[in-house]
């Protein structure tokens, strides 16, 4: 009995940990982001998104002229 607990308490540790990991992780991929989010918007005056979406629109744009 006294084993089951010790292995049941490791096992939650162990998943506990695995998740946090993962929220880390993903914090520095934000903050990486982040920092070139707000480079690319003193350089250029416009975010990521907003490059992206141009970009995207500028496609669409240019299939239908196509068409």
């Amino acid at each position: 009995m006294l084993m089951l607990m010790a292995f049941t308490g490791c096992t939650e540790f162990a998943i506990l940990m695995s998740g946090s990991s993962i929220a880390i992780s993903q914090n520095v991929y934000a903050k990486a982001y982040s920092g070139v989010d707000m480079l690319s918007i003193m350089s250029s005056q416009k975010s990521i998104k907003k490059h992206a979406y141009d970009k995207m629109k500028e496609v669409v744009d240019d299939k239908k002229s196509n068409d």
